[in-house]
């Protein structure tokens, strides 16, 4: 029997765009974590205004905003190198999938949808994720905003990963987890559901307003779905049969 839900949240997508970390990982605490770490291994106070100013922005482009604005030896390079160390064991073995993730990119191999990642993480840490996981068979295309010119909410790193699987950004359904990166989704010019994750949980109205759709989880999609329509968003609460 069809899931008609599903049917409905598929409508018209050829791909399902996603980011990584606090979308299909559950891994925003690994860069907390790193980043009281580093500042503490350097003597240097944990800016306040930290998680604000670099949201978005790609692996490389925070390293660089680290070397313009803290007393640091190290070269952007070197930065990104310390912080793939320190992150990758987390990745192997302590980051999981959030729940009904890898239901849901099953279902969309099923019914021939193409899925592509597109992150402001690094490469290595992608790959590494993807294979502990067990669903690197399962993305067909990834993009870091290392590829691109401009992080989030520059939409580039999402038409590049459309190009990248020979889709329109019109024919894309983005799954993201901050406003940047919903930004970024929209101003590709596709449509986004906002997901749930404690990390940006003080966000979660503006990820609602920005959003075509919000679900707490991807379990959700086969519970429960709004209506989605191009252009906007349904009222919450509003169920699709």
């Amino acid at each position: 029997m069809k899931n008609n839900r599903m049917e409905r949240l598929l409508q018209d997508v050829d791909a399902v765009l996603f980011d990584l970390d606090g979308t299909l990982a559950d891994s925003m605490w690994v860069w907390s974590e790193i980043d009281r770490d580093f500042f503490r291994d350097h003597e240097i106070d944990f800016p306040d205004y930290l998680n604000r100013e670099i949201e978005g922005l790609g692996f490389t482009e925070t390293a660089q905003f680290f070397v313009d604005n803290f007393p640091l030896e190290e070269s952007v390079e070197e930065i990104k190198q310390l912080w793939n160390d320190m992150a990758i064991e987390k990745y192997r073995t302590k980051v999981p999938l959030k729940p009904g993730a890898g239901e849901f990119l099953t279902a969309l191999k099923e019914r021939g949808i193409k899925t592509g990642i597109a992150t402001s993480n690094s490469m290595l840490l992608v790959d590494t994720f993807l294979n502990a996981a067990g669903i690197g068979g399962q993305i067909d295309a990834v993009t870091t905003a290392c590829e691109v010119s401009r992080g989030k909410p520059s939409p580039d790193v999402y038409l590049v990963t459309a190009k990248k699987l020979n889709v329109l950004p019109e024919r894309c359904l983005v799954f993201e987890d901050i406003p940047m990166g919903i930004r970024a989704g929209k101003n590709a010019g596709m449509r986004v559901c906002a997901v749930e994750d404690e990390y940006s949980a003080h966000q979660r109205e503006e990820k609602r307003a920005l959003a075509d759709e919000y679900i707490e989880d991807f379990r959700e999609i086969y519970e429960r779905i709004y209506d989605i329509r191009p252009g906007g968003r349904a009222a919450d609460g509003q169920v699709s049969v």
